[in-house]
C-alpha cells in the first residue's frame, strides 16, 4: 500500500517576533532512528530555548511528541498535527526556537510552531512511496531503440543499462502497468525482448497538485 513520507533531510527557518524557528525534518523508519536525529538536533541547537519533536511511524503506527518546555498543547501537539494534516509517514520534526524577547501568546506559539513544521516538510520534499516491480527487458542491439522507448512510454523509469552480447534494461514499474508493457513490447519487437522480474521495492514519486 502507497505512503506518503519525505525524500531527504531538510531544514528552514523564520523569525516570529524576535524568535527565531528552525524546522528540522527527516525519513526515519524506526523509533532509534528518530530518537537519534533529535538528539543530534539537541546537540546541534543546544543553546536553543526548545527543541519541540514530534514523529509519526507506519510500524506499530507509533506518534510520539515533546513541548520541551513550552506551555502544554502550544508546541509539540500543532507541530505533530501538521504532520498528520499533511499524511506523512516515517518522518521526525525537530522544531528549535530561540527565543526573542517577545511573548507570542498561546495561539501565536501554536501557529508559529505549525508553520515551523510545514516548512521544515517542504525542505525535506514529500513524495509518495509506490511498491515497484524492478523488471529486465532484455534484446538485440537492433531492438535497443524501441525498448528504450517504450518503457517510459509505459511508465517505466530506468534504472541502468548494460549493453553485452545484449542490451539489458533495468528499469521500475508500477505492478498494474506490467501487462500492458509486457504486450506492447511483444508487439514492438516482434517478441525477441525477454521481460524478467529482477524483484520489488518502494520508490519514490512526486506528490500531484491533488496531494
Amino acid at each position: 500500500m502507497e505512503y506518503i513520507t519525505v525524500r531527504q533531510e531538510g531544514a528552514d527557518e523564520f523569525i516570529e517576533r524576535k524568535s527565531r524557528f528552525i524546522g528540522s525534518c527527516r525519513p526515519v523508519k524506526t523509533e532509534e532512528e528518530a530518537l537519534a536525529f533529535i538528539a543530534a538536533k539537541k546537540s546541534q541547537y543546544w543553546d536553543a530555548s526548545h527543541n519541540v519533536y514530534a514523529y509519526v511511524l507506519r510500524e506499530g503506527g507509533i506518534q510520539r511528541f515533546s513541548d520541551d518546555g513550552e506551555p502544554q498543547g502550544t508546541a509539540g501537539i500543532p507541530v505533530i498535527e501538521t504532520l498528520k494534516k499533511s499524511g506523512v509517514v516515517d518522518a521526525v520534526v525537530v522544531a528549535t526556537r530561540y527565543f526573542g524577547g517577545i511573548l507570542l501568546g498561546g495561539g501565536g506559539l501554536i501557529r508559529a510552531y505549525s508553520h515551523t513544521a510545514s516548512i521544515a516538510l517542504a525542505a525535506a520534499e514529500k513524495v509518495r512511496m509506490k511498491e515497484c516491480l524492478l523488471l529486465e527487458a532484455s534484446c538485440g542491439y537492433d531492438q535497443y531503440g524501441r525498448v528504450q522507448a517504450l518503457v517510459p512510454e509505459c511508465g517505466g523509469i530506468v534504472e541502468d543499462t548494460a549493453f553485452l552480447e545484449q542490451v539489458t534494461v533495468r528499469f521500475r514499474l508500477e505492478p498494474e502497468a506490467r501487462e500492458a508493457l509486457a504486450r506492447r513490447l511483444a508487439d514492438s519487437t516482434a517478441g525477441r525482448a525477454a521481460l524478467q522480474e529482477a524483484g520489488r521495492g518502494w520508490y519514490p514519486f512526486p506528490l500531484g497538485e491533488a496531494d
